[in-house]
């Protein structure tokens, strides 16, 4: 079945993964957080290195190592971290980036422009300490 919107799985574990380091009393490791997100610890560990590389996260090796959030989660949005790791997200209006269109009206009325608006307001006022119990 397909989906109009899906996040890639690299997305999804780096936005996962900050909300459990942000909601931990201590560090966390890479297996520890491979475990709670059932992704390969592979793959976590090269999102995790990539937002420590954003600044979002510092890491600590060794027996009692982990991560730890560089900035405090309420100023870190979901928006941060989907765009660390995807990059800008891109207002287009054209869903194929057809640069010349054969119509004079888009066919699909620049819906895709209205979900990107919407998709970057949403992930842009939730933080991660939106997600943390207290």
């Amino acid at each position: 079945m397909s989906k109009i919107i899906s996040l890639s799985e690299a997305a999804s574990i780096a936005i996962h993964s900050m909300v459990l380091v942000a909601s931990a009393k201590e560090s966390l490791n890479v297996i520890r957080i491979s475990e709670r997100t059932g992704a390969s610890k592979h793959h976590v560990a090269k999102i995790l290195q990539r937002l420590v590389k954003e600044g979002y996260l510092n890491s600590n090796r060794g027996p009692a190592g982990g991560f730890q959030l560089r900035i405090p989660a309420e100023n870190i949005t979901l928006l941060h971290v989907y765009e660390a790791i995807e990059g800008k997200l891109d207002e287009v209006s054209c869903p194929v980036d057809n640069p010349v269109c054969p119509f004079q009206k888009c066919l699909m009325g620049n819906i895709v422009s209205k979900m990107t608006r919407e998709f970057k307001t949403y992930m842009g006022g939730q933080t991660l300490s939106d997600f943390i119990s207290k």
